[in-house]
């Protein structure tokens, strides 16, 4: 391990982030709007029942490489976009989803790497320009890539092996010109995965940017989370070693990603995968007052011992008063068939537009099947489930499509819905059996009957 100077030719040909916002949205004007277009435009067909043969498999897998690939080398916010848009990989018809599948899964694992030089610039400037000696051991090759940062393996001065996390210069600007950029984008995405909100997701995205680029801040939560998981039986978050505002040094933890998993995991570790997941979601709030904001494989792994480990709170909601009860009586309402109080719940909550011409059993309708995971003591989260919601909600001739564009998201419940839609789509690339309805009757206030 060697320091070494700065220069200017270092910084125009280091290849790890493009930061001239010119550059980036040249970058991301060079999405094939084409190719994707048409076959989006089969995708549309598919969803609404309409024939397929002039869905050409070839332009899908050519439209997944060039998208995922423009998103993964840009890193920033459209890596990142990249990522949330991972999780409903389950939704997209099977026939299509494989070459989107492919290119998802790299997009999460690898991403060009900063210099040696640049990397070292960094790490002295945020821990000092006798960084090394805070180190035994550091390895300049790094070990996985984030959407801001690179992760390094190292040893700590006391021996314990740590990941250091380092965020690329430029950053911060990456962010806000991709963030503008893919708003243009944002049918293009709308299309290419069914049954999520683009534009909303975008948006919170862009709010939670400066949360995201402080380092400091992701080691609070890092640390809140830790303690309150500290010593579980199911659950690790690995502590904190230091921070700073650019880099931040944790524990370092080996496991089996739930990409792996998902790939070539067997029965068992699906199911038990699910089972963590499941419970880690629904008891943070109440443990941990904070809702993990981040779900996407990359950011679970399950260790030797059994447990989950969860990495990554640069995305986090502060929940100060838990999960919201409300949200716990709508989907025992919805359960118990009780559209009339279920409807005016929904409209107290915003959920219903005052001036929306609207039916309680139209909504009732709209939303039973999607507490589906709630009426067995089990429930099979598949790919098949997902694409059925995706279709139900898509198809122009179903009741529930006029139903669904009639409904409103408030914004203080935009975070919980994406966060849980996101949990639920990883739950279904597992394909997991997860007792979900014990879990969620033991931590999600309002959902157990009155006196149970």
């Amino acid at each position: 391990m060697t320091d070494s100077g700065d220069s200017l030719d270092d910084d125009q040909t280091d290849p790890a982030i493009p930061r001239r916002a010119a550059a980036r949205t040249a970058k991301l004007a060079s999405l094939p709007l084409g190719i994707a277009g048409r076959a989006v435009g089969g995708w549309g067909r598919r969803l609404t029942g309409q024939n397929t043969e002039d869905v050409n498999a070839v332009l899908s897998a050519k439209a997944a490489e060039q998208l995922f690939e423009v998103l993964g080398t840009l890193k920033g916010g459209a890596m990142k976009f990249g990522q949330a848009l991972s999780v409903f990989e389950a939704a997209v018809p099977d026939e299509l989803a494989a070459p989107y599948r492919d290119a998802l899964t790299r997009l999460q694992a690898a991403a060009p790497p900063m210099s040696v030089r640049r990397t070292h610039r960094v790490l002295a400037e945020q821990l000092g320009r006798s960084w090394q000696q805070r180190f035994a051991e550091f390895d300049d090759e790094p070990a996985a890539a984030a959407s801001i940062g690179q992760v390094h393996r190292a040893v700590w001065h006391d021996g314990r092996e740590v990941a250091v996390k380092v965020q690329y210069p430029g950053a911060d600007e990456a962010l806000r010109s991709d963030l503008r950029q893919l708003q243009r984008f944002s049918r293009l995405f709308q299309s290419l995965v069914p049954g999520t909100e683009v534009k909303p997701l975008l948006a919170e995205l862009a709010d939670r940017m400066d949360e995201e680029l402080d380092y400091r801040a992701e080691a609070d939560n890092q640390r809140r989370f830790a303690r309150a998981f500290d010593g579980d039986a199911r659950v690790r978050v690995p502590k904190v070693v230091a921070s700073a505002p650019k880099v931040i040094v944790t524990e370092w933890v080996t496991g089996t990603p739930f990409s792996e998993i998902i790939n070539t995991g067997t029965r068992d570790q699906r199911n038990e995968a699910g089972r963590l997941l499941a419970e880690f979601h629904y008891s943070s709030p109440e443990r941990a007052h904070l809702l993990h904001s981040d779900p996407h494989p990359g950011n679970f792994l399950l260790l030797e011992d059994g447990r989950l480990c969860v990495i990554d709170f640069g995305a986090v909601a502060a929940l100060p008063h838990g999960a919201p009860p409300a949200l716990g009586v709508m989907m025992r309402l919805a359960l118990r068939n009780r559209p009339d109080e279920l409807f005016e719940m929904l409209r107290a909550e915003g959920f219903v537009r005052d001036d929306a011409d609207l039916d309680a059993d139209d909504v009732h309708a709209w939303l039973r099947p999607l507490t589906a995971p709630l009426t067995d003591e089990t429930f099979h989260f598949t790919r098949r489930w997902a694409q059925k919601q995706a279709l139900r909600m898509g198809d122009t001739r179903n009741q529930d499509f006029h139903t669904g564009r009639f409904l409103n998201l408030p914004p203080q419940w935009l975070l919980i819905h994406r966060v849980t839609a996101g949990a639920i789509g990883i739950l279904c690339q597992l394909d997991a059996e997860v007792a979900v309805r014990d879990i969620v009757r033991r931590w999600q206030p309002g959902f157990a009957d009155p006196g149970e």
